[in-house]
């Protein structure tokens, strides 16, 4: 990895294109096992920022040769156009940078990126817009799901502590990796995820697996410990009210029955369900609003654990990435008739909430 970022800042500096914000160097990267430097967040005791966000075709600057659509296209566009990745990385981190009083998040969960190298330009860039030393991103989780499909994963990037050993992705050729953050030694489980598309499963067969593969990674760990401090977000492709996520992921929007989870059939919080209105949504897909983008929590944090959620706090952030109509504006591709600086960041909207962790 140190190699490979050496050789990847060279390549950038010879270029003279990217600014040096993006090649700052994401401290912590590399280090093994538990990273317990103390946390420095918000002093004012607002907790810590979630957020996800699928940031629609995030390439990196190495070209991969990839054979597959769209891959190919958006691999040799990033790689070949230095001024097209720093135009996406600016757009993102000036979004991202303004969420959570000009901290950014503390935990940032993100769908659609080529590579690790993707996390460090954005984490690099996001550290060059915060001036707090303190605050800057040191963490990122992530594997690469390299051998089916798109050549996309999801990340995790934090300046909270992290567990790096546990971080491992679940399923058969899935979008699910599984991150732990640990504040306090309260160690709050994060299974960032990106479902099978609608243009290439019409039916929901495979989102179907999916929330059954979340959810038997949840049955289980509830089922060892009824404490744990459980979060799953991402692009679901299937809005909160699907079978998908309500049968199968057991995803529901009744506070009191997920309180009341048994061992047998432990429910899920979705903190997005009341949010599926028609009238607003994280994606606009076939001319209407989805709510494709949702984060889900365990019992426990509905309550009095460790790791608590301000469920009120539940938002969808359109107003800073919405375009003249109010939908997001996405970046596209190299084919779209549309200036760079006039592109947007993506064709997702983020969703955030507010955390707590329990003094001692």
């Amino acid at each position: 990895m140190f190699a490979r970022r050496i050789a990847s800042l060279i390549s950038l500096t010879a270029l003279l294109i990217l600014p040096a914000a993006l090649v700052i160097g994401c401290g912590g990267v590399v280090s093994p096992g538990i990273i317990t430097e103390t946390p420095r967040s918000d002093p004012s005791n607002k907790g810590y920022l979630f957020c996800f966000w699928n940031t629609e075709n995030f390439f990196d600057d190495k070209l991969d040769n990839y054979h597959n659509h769209p891959d190919k296209e958006f691999d040799g566009w990033f790689a070949n156009n230095p001024k097209v990745l720093k135009q996406k990385v600016e757009n993102l981190s000036r979004v991202l940078a303004e969420l959570n009083d000009g901290m950014g998040p503390d935990i940032l969960a993100l769908a659609e990126l080529e590579s690790e190298r993707s996390a460090e330009l954005l984490a690099d860039a996001l550290n060059a817009r915060i001036k707090n030393p303190e605050l800057h991103y040191k963490h990122i989780l992530m594997k690469e799901p390299k051998g089916f499909g798109r050549n996309i994963g999801t990340a995790i990037i934090t300046r909270l502590p992290v567990i790096r050993d546990k971080t491992r992705l679940h399923g058969k050729r899935q979008r699910i990796l599984e991150g732990h953050v640990e504040v306090n030694g309260d160690d709050l489980v994060i299974l960032a995820t990106h479902w099978t598309s609608r243009v290439t499963d019409e039916i929901g067969d495979s989102r179907d697996r999916y929330a059954d593969q979340i959810y038997g990674v949840y049955r289980g760990m509830f089922m060892s410990n009824p404490k744990v401090d459980f979060l799953v977000c991402g692009d679901f492709n299937d809005p909160p009210d699907d079978d998908s996520v309500v049968k199968h992921l057991h995803g529901v929007g009744d506070r009191a029955r997920v309180r009341k989870s048994d061992r047998d059939q432990p429910l899920l919080y979705n903190l997005f369900l009341d949010k599926n209105d028609g009238k607003h949504g994280t994606h606009f897909y076939s001319g209407k609003w989805e709510v494709f983008d949702q984060i889900l929590v365990s019992p426990d944090m509905l309550g009095d654990g460790h790791w608590t959620c301000d469920t009120e706090s539940a938002r969808i952030v359109d107003s800073l990435t919405a375009d003249r109509k109010g939908r997001p504006k996405h970046f596209g591709n190299e084919h779209d008739k549309i200036e760079l600086s006039e592109r947007g960041c993506s064709d997702h909207f983020p969703v955030m909430v507010r955390l707590h962790v329990a003094d001692k």
